[in-house]
């Protein structure tokens, strides 16, 4: 097949690039070059910004077997490429998120869950805005590509080469060991895809001709978080001791607004780690143990040079933390 992938130089595109190449397809990245000014060897770079008309304008008289569109967060944006490309190509896969639906507190959503309220048009991107863009995004590739239009919806993107150190944080910090706050309760569910697999399953379902929506998250089996940072543990093999701050202690902290403690969801918005991914596996995802991603993370942040994790907890500000919580659980129990 040949592919033409909107970004391509970071993260999942990378991933992207790399699995479908491994498959023999031939790929185009059509971006800015910000990321990756040099280019990748092997795939044909077209530079330009596709909310520019002249650079759409590079894309005319081509063919391509599919698209895949991953960085797209503005409707009027991703509705300037997909109708540059409605004669080029078979397939459009707009890689969405798990956040375009209306409510993250309700559990086990599947694919038909009522949206986000798309923004008024013109409205420009913000991040609380985040899903209702990206849900926006979705209608006007279905608007354009209709039957063919392929829409997938990933939870936590997390593996090498993640530029936020959200899954990262976790596992560099088991490593670390001594004592871990861990966030809630440990039975609370987690999801995440690695990003390899996520790539894998796109390409297989762009040679198969499927189109529709589905949820892209995992493990296939529910995951609680005291598995998570217990695997993680076996992994680094060093012997943390987690502490589990319950929620209460957590909002109080305002932990869920500081960014602090990545990956972790407050009651409120329950749903964010327990989506339905049942149309996925039926059609064919697949993913690899969470034992193997972490150990890939982890040798993958030993070999970066990238300075300090972008996300989580500073080693002060945990012991910090550590401290207010014991005198906290002290104080409630003498209470």
């Amino acid at each position: 097949m040949r592919i033409l992938i909107i970004g391509g130089s970071r993260f999942v595109g990378l991933h992207l690039t790399e699995a479908a190449r491994e498959r023999g397809h031939s790929v185009t990245h059509f971006n800015r070059g910000l990321s990756a000014p040099a280019g990748i060897p092997g795939v044909e770079e077209i530079r330009g910004d596709r909310e520019q008309a002249a650079d759409l304008a590079l894309l005319a008289g081509r063919r391509w077997d599919a698209v895949i569109d991953t960085p797209g967060y503005v409707p009027e944006a991703v509705a300037a490429s997909a109708n540059a490309l409605a004669g080029a190509a078979g397939t459009y896969c707009f890689i969405s998120t798990l956040s375009v639906y209306r409510s993250l507190a309700e559990t086990g959503q599947d694919e038909d869950a009522p949206l986000a309220d798309v923004p008024p048009a013109g409205t420009p991107y913000a991040g609380e805005l985040y899903g209702a863009l990206k849900a926006g995004c979705e209608a006007e590739v279905q608007r354009v590509y209709g039957e063919r239009a392929l829409i997938i919806r990933p939870g936590y993107i997390v593996g090498p080469h993640d530029p936020t150190d959200r899954f990262t944080y976790w596992p560099v910090r088991v490593r670390e060991a001594g004592e871990v706050l861990a966030p809630g309760n440990p039975r609370d569910p987690i999801q995440v895809i690695d990003a390899r697999d996520l790539a894998a399953w796109t390409i297989q379902l762009l040679e198969e001709g499927v189109h529709g929506v589905f949820n892209a998250t995992g493990p296939a089996r529910p995951l609680t978080w005291h598995e998570f940072l217990a695997t993680a543990d076996v992994v680094a093999g060093n012997g943390a001791r987690l502490t589990w701050a319950d929620e209460a202690f957590l909002l109080a902290e305002h932990l869920e607004q500081s960014g602090e403690l990545p990956l972790w969801a407050p009651s409120e918005i329950a749903g964010l780690h327990t989506f339905s991914i049942q149309r996925a596996l039926d059609a064919g995802l697949q993913l690899r143990p969470l034992a193997e991603t972490i150990a890939d993370t982890l040798s993958w942040y030993a070999s970066r040079a990238n300075g300090p994790l972008r996300a989580g907890l500073s080693a002060p500000r945990e012991q910090e933390l550590l401290a207010r919580f014991h005198a906290w659980s002290r104080a409630r129990n003498e209470g």
